[in-house]
């Protein structure tokens, strides 16, 4: 399939993508190759293929949504520039 130049210039302006002039032409040739090859995945027999994953077929994997506080306090804590007992100090910002 090949595309004009108005119609590849009214693609790139809707995807904001700036085109000079002389790369309207390969960009028409590169999106009807695209376009050409996806012509092509039509015409596979697909009748009887069940499809990989989906919607009804994809299971989540949950796990137990529990709150913990990493138990790593100590590691954490030995990056603040300063503490006072298990807590960062900061400096005070409002007046």
């Amino acid at each position: 399939m090949s595309l004009d130049a108005k119609t590849v210039t009214r693609i790139a302006r809707l995807a904001r993508i700036g085109l000079q002039p002389g790369e309207v032409e390969t960009l028409g040739k590169d999106m009807g190759s695209i376009i050409d090859w996806v012509e092509q995945l039509k015409e596979v027999d697909v009748t009887g293929v069940d499809p990989m994953i989906g919607t009804g077929l994809a299971k989540p994997r949950l796990r137990e949504d529990r709150v913990t506080d990493g138990n790593c306090r100590d590691k954490v804590l030995s990056n603040a520039p300063e503490r006072e007992g298990p807590f960062y100090t900061v400096p005070k910002v409002v007046e």
